[in-house]
């Protein structure tokens, strides 16, 4: 709950800064689109079109929308079709302001503080994105207009991403992701796989939306994301180009520039190669740190473009085809940066790509079902049992979706609820973008990639009890609530090999003054493998500081 927590306040201070101005496209600008309002017509609960385009969620509880037109088009058919869904994702986010910020006063310093916090960003983002943006934003809620105007709430929401990566310190996040092609392919050609750990609450991940989208100029694209989304974490193109983000440690930013999924955006629509996806990259000024993964059909190979605030780099595997990304740059350019080599060693990032690595010694040859198999994994460093949960996996059980890429073949596969357990689905893009789709997207049944057995197993049914627990055990703590040993006993047993577990019990027994068992759950904390060097050093301080207890 810390983690939304904070990340809400971070919207809260953008939106309010942002609130101020007026506009940020201009009117005129807006008006040369040629735009039909849409007028949806409801053939059921699930299903939602307008002329050639539509919203539908499949039998895997994944909303897919079918979209095409110029920019402000797109805009207004996808509020149009996800208008409902766009009001939860929003309320998702925003629904916390006034309980974090309550005060009339502070909200106005905070407004204060921060009014310099969005100037770049309307230089920052293409006209043609921000007409986009505006259409969707007409079909906003009005219940969060106290907090700013609905365009610039949509358009601050597109940095939702970056807010999240730049308080890397809170975890929010730890995608992982991979490539391999030749000899290190089933079949020789590319295949992508990768885990989007972005996590915002239970709710906003609650709608996971598959985009195809058609527009008027530029390659025809999927995207998986979330309404209302029209930046790019995880996509491809009909050229067979990918793209997939994984952050980089970023400083606070100072100012709002070109947010990351807005730059992937631009490489999914305008690239088909890798050197067109480094140009756009080089045009677009950015505010985060962020590793970029680009695979391309036509080169048959993938890349890292890493960019910051200040410098970009773009490292390419020599005498290899396999690449693995985590959440640590690996270009020449990033080889002396402070900030990177910090991270590298207090982090979970390199543990995590380690682990890929001792996988694809063990598998020379990746299947899709293979790419599956390792995005799934939730075991440590020689296959040790780390908790369900931990950061160091790749599974951390939180990812918004995973998704697996075949370039060459424009295949993509989707994750089905929850985080990356449930099916795979199979979609061709050369078969959805050639022509006329009947208000039904076409998938590849033949290639849909099970369920993994984890999820009927009872070991994920007491993760998610674990998960209710840990709630109730962080709420304890903090009002100084009583809980029984027994409860507590019956909370560690849900998910005994995560370190964590052991650390809030002995939080638990500190606060209440029972020194002697905190210590005992402290130690215990330290023999697990503990997330980051941080965390550690967070577990190590309360331990001297219970023993001194206890000698007084």
């Amino acid at each position: 709950m810390r983690k939304f927590q904070i990340f809400s306040l971070a919207l809260y201070f953008l939106l309010v800064s942002c609130g101020a101005k007026k506009h940020l496209i201009n009117e005129k600008e807006i008006a040369s689109y040629d735009l039909s309002i849409p007028k949806i017509e409801k053939i059921n609960d699930s299903t939602f079109i307008y002329q050639n385009v539509f919203l539908i969620k499949n039998q895997y509880k994944i909303y897919e929308l079918y979209n095409s037109g110029n920019a402000l088009q797109l805009g207004y058919n996808h509020g149009a079709l996800a208008e409902n869904l766009l009001h939860q994702q929003e309320r998702a986010l925003f629904s916390k302001v006034e309980e974090f910020v309550p005060s009339k006063f502070k909200q106005g310093v905070l407004r204060n503080l921060v009014r310099i916090y969005t100037g770049g960003m309307p230089k920052n983002v293409t006209k043609e994105f921000q007409a986009e943006i505006f259409g969707i934003s007409r079909y906003a809620s009005d219940e969060f207009d106290f907090i700013a105007p609905k365009f610039q709430r949509q358009m601050i929401l597109h940095a939702a991403h970056d807010i999240g990566h730049a308080m890397q310190d809170w975890m929010l996040v730890g995608c992982s992701s991979l490539a391999v092609w030749d000899e290190n392919s089933h079949n020789g050609k590319l295949l992508i796989g990768r885990a989007f750990d972005f996590y915002a609450g239970d709710e906003f991940a609650e709608n996971k939306l598959l985009q195809f989208v058609k527009p008027d100029e530029g390659i025809p694209f999927a995207s998986v994301s979330w309404p209302g989304m029209i930046g790019v974490v995880s996509g491809m193109n009909a050229e067979g180009l990918s793209v997939t983000i994984n952050a980089g440690k970023s400083g606070i930013p100072l100012s709002v520039k070109t947010p990351i999924s807005l730059l992937t955006r631009e490489i999914l629509q305008y690239a088909s190669t890798i050197d067109e996806a480094v140009e756009i990259a080089k045009r677009r000024k950015v505010f985060v740190a962020e590793s970029i993964m680009v695979g391309s059909s036509k080169d048959r190979k993938a890349v890292i473009i890493e960019v910051s605030p200040k410098k970009m780099g773009v490292y390419e595997v020599e005498n290899s085809a396999q690449l693995v990304c985590t959440n640590h740059f690996q270009s020449e350019t990033f080889s002396d940066d402070r900030r990177n080599k910090k991270w590298k060693e207090k982090s979970h990032s390199v543990y995590r790509q380690k682990k890929i690595n001792e996988f694809l010694v063990e598998n020379q040859k990746l299947t899709p079902e293979k790419m599956a198999e390792i995005l799934r994994e939730r075991s440590g460093i020689k296959n040790r049992d780390i908790g369900n949960g931990n950061e160091k996996s790749i599974n951390q059980l939180l990812a918004h979706h995973a998704v697996i890429f075949s370039p060459e073949e424009k295949i993509i596969w989707v994750s089905a609820k929850p985080y990356q357990l449930g099916e795979f689905v199979a979609y061709d893009l050369g078969e959805i973008f050639s022509g006329a789709l009947a208000q039904k997207i076409p998938k590849r049944k033949d290639l849909t990639i099970a369920k993994d057995p984890f999820l009927d197993s009872e070991e994920f049914a007491n993760y998610e009890k674990y998960r209710i627990a840990d709630r109730q055990l962080d709420s304890a703590i903090k009002f100084g609530e009583s809980l029984s040993n027994e409860w507590l006993e019956d909370y560690r047993n849900l998910n005994p090999e995560l370190w964590i577990v052991h650390f809030k019990s002995g939080k638990y027994y500190f606060e209440k003054g029972n020194f002697h068992e905190a210590k005992k759950h402290f130690e215990t904390a330290l023999t697990k493998e503990i997330s980051s060097v941080p965390e550690k050093e967070t577990v190590e301080k309360y331990l001297r500081k219970t023993r001194r207890k206890i000698r007084d």
